[in-house]
């Protein structure tokens, strides 16, 4: 499984949410249902921005799932590289990950 997991923290009300991507669509699905997130709290369903945000904690469950840490500019280039008319199934990237760690 490859799925990806930032640290961006940003501020939704108490919480720090961070963004949960991944490969494909059954790729993120399937780790969203390994860390108990809600299918229905996808974002952007269907695009090359659909993307799951989560909490740290769900963040961390992600990682010790085998989701790889990666910062802000590996999100936003996996969306930039998704090919039109491909929706959320992603070509497989062959980037540096930037990895960032884990606090």
């Amino acid at each position: 499984m490859t799925v990806y997991v930032d640290h961006a923290e940003l501020p939704f009300g108490r919480m720090l949410m961070n963004h949960l991507v991944a490969d494909s669509t059954e790729e993120l699905n399937a780790m969203a249902d390994e860390i108990g997130v809600k299918r229905k709290w996808i974002q952007e369903a269907g695009t090359s921005r659909e993307h799951f945000d989560i909490c740290n904690e769900k963040r961390t469950l992600a990682l010790q799932h085998g989701a790889q840490p990666v910062d802000g500019r590996f999100i936003i280039g996996m969306a930039r590289r998704s090919q039109p008319g491909q929706g959320a199934e992603r070509r497989r990237i062959r980037l540096r990950m930037a990895r960032q760690p884990t606090r």
